[in-house]
């Protein structure tokens, strides 16, 4: 069996990026369901979490393939990195809303993140999560 990329990464990388996509679908949801949008929500705080909610499930769509041209150090780098930049890009979203607001949408995520499935944590990943394919690991 060819080797994937999921050989050479840390073994615990899928479990943190699939966590971490469902704590950013959480929030996204929750937001969503407080109806906060621009011009209370920072738009460009907004837009940099959902980048960096799309590397995330870019590097989980890439655990799959085969190691053949992939630079794996590079891969697992940027992932890092974006996984390094999630706290703070939170942070930057959280700092621009009213005390109170943040405390709605602090309760808001808790619930909405009770509710997810780990499946959830490929929403928007063709052919995966519900009522798509299967999941490795």
């Amino acid at each position: 069996m060819a080797q994937r990329v999921r050989d050479k990464v840390p073994k615990d990388l899928q479990a943190r990026l699939e966590t971490l996509r469902l704590d950013l679908l959480a929030l996204f949801r929750a937001l969503d369901r407080l109806v906060l949008a621009p011009p209370e929500v920072d738009e460009h705080a907004l837009h940099a979490l959902f980048e960096l909610d799309a590397d995330l499930a870019e590097a989980l769509v890439v655990l799959d393939f085969p190691l053949r041209g992939i630079d794996v150090a590079s891969l697992l780098a940027e992932t890092l990195a974006s996984l390094g930049r999630i706290p703070m890009a939170r942070e930057d979203l959280l700092r621009g809303l009213a005390p109170d607001v943040q405390a709605s949408l602090a309760k808001m995520q808790t619930r909405v993140r009770a509710t997810l499935d780990p499946d959830d944590a490929y929403h928007s990943i063709n052919g995966r999560g519900r009522g798509g394919g299967s999941r490795s690991g």
